[in-house]
């Protein structure tokens, strides 16, 4: 049993603290929106039985500064239903998404947590929350509870271990970190290396791995020229930049969202056209191309799921969420996707929705998706490989 009554309710009191392991937010109220989408109507078209629905909740921030985020998770959980639902549901079931708003607050997913327990009967599982320190917030309640959780985004080395039922369909932040540096130092040939990062418990945890990870490769000759914090959402990094740049930096690791990452590039190719930048997956978007525009070309990312990717279930998959949405999907909201279907389909494996029995199943099944081949350890972790892309002219492309 990963479970510990100790370490959890450590946990839990320290997730009060950090909130933005893969992003930053707060909010209060609570909205609980049920999936009005195609998925739902599908039962009266197809002969679902829609009288026993197979419930799967995605709690995410719906609105306020992270709310593409949580949008990305639902719209990519109503593309997965819609799809099993066309193909005679869950167990013959309709599936449906049922959409909480915890607006990226650690009170309000303690709420939405709450609610979804006291209706676990109804609930097959969770899928979110968004941030790290709100996933930390809400697992205890659902471990407690015997309600399955799985994490698009989470990244806190420690979320998984909080319980058996608590899972993450994403790598834990360190290892993405040497993925970042991996670009920097051998794909793009650069040694003197800064740091520009939000001030949050992600930006700080996060800059913190990748300042480890270039402390052991003094001996290649690299270095840590500069290291500068910024707040979040700022308008003007030009200070930061000033620093960066006086430094000697060759390449820049931007620890932050989209919305760090554009208007850094927009302002530091002003003063260094040069410059080498490089992002994270959760800055991997169309909102990134249409807020930096030019000045985005040439960043550079790791990342599980690429778009563009020539694989034809990838393309598909894309394609319908294009269709669906008007843009094309994130690494994140792709990752939700496949969240939900190896749900599914570890339901439809054990023939039943019992938590224990689902639960499982989920530590035995493989399952191929479009974030790749997908299987959890014993912690409740998944390692994959990374995708290294780069943008040019305007477009994501794999680095040469």
């Amino acid at each position: 049993m990963k479970r510990n009554a100790v370490a959890m309710s450590m946990l839990l009191l320290a997730a009060m603290l950090f909130n933005a392991a893969c992003g930053a937010g707060s909010g209060t109220g609570t909205t609980a929106a049920k999936n009005e989408s195609g998925s739902q109507s599908a039962a009266e078209n197809s002969g679902l039985d829609s009288s026993h629905p197979i419930k799967v909740a995605v709690a995410a921030p719906m609105t306020g500064d992270n709310s593409e985020y949580g949008i990305g998770f639902a719209n990519a959980a109503k593309l997965m239903a819609k799809k099993w639902n066309e193909d005679g549901g869950c167990l013959g079931r309709e599936v449906q998404i049922v959409e909480y708003d915890d607006k990226n607050s650690s009170e309000e997913a303690t709420t939405i947590a709450q609610k979804i327990v006291s209706e676990k009967d109804e609930i097959a599982g969770v899928i979110g929350h968004f941030s790290s320190g709100v996933c930390m917030t809400a697992a205890p309640i659902y471990e407690e509870n015997h309600v399955i959780e799985i994490s698009p985004s989470a990244s806190h080395p420690d979320y998984s271990s909080i319980g058996d039922y608590i899972f993450r369909n994403n790598t834990v932040i360190s290892k993405e970190g040497g993925a970042s540096v991996d670009i920097a130092v051998n794909d793009l040939g650069k040694k003197k290396i800064g740091i520009i990062s939000i001030m949050t418990d992600w930006g700080t945890n996060t800059s913190g791995i990748i300042k480890g990870i270039l402390e052991g490769m003094k001996d290649k000759g690299v270095e840590l020229v500069a290291h500068e914090e910024v707040m979040e959402g700022s308008d003007d990094y030009s200070a930061a930049i000033a620093k960066l740049n006086d430094a000697g930096a060759e390449a820049v690791i931007c620890c932050g969202m989209y919305n760090l990452v554009a208007p850094v590039a927009k302002q530091y190719k002003r003063v260094n056209p040069d410059i080498a930048i490089i992002a994270f997956s959760n800055a991997y978007s169309t909102q990134l191309l249409e807020l930096g525009g030019d000045a985005v070309n040439g960043v550079c990312f790791p990342v599980i799921f690429f778009a563009d990717s020539e694989e034809q279930s990838i393309k598909d998959y894309v394609d319908a969420y294009t269709k669906a949405y008007g843009a094309a999907p994130s690494a994140l909201s792709s990752q939700a996707y496949d969240s939900v279907g190896m749900l599914l389909t570890a339901i439809q494996n054990v023939g039943d929705t019992d938590a224990e029995k689902v639960k499982d199943e989920l530590y035995k099944l493989d399952y191929h998706g479009v974030t790749g081949d997908t299987k959890f350890d014993k912690t409740g972790d998944v390692d994959k490989a990374f995708v290294k892309v780069t943008i040019k002219d305007g477009k994501f492309v794999k680095m040469d």
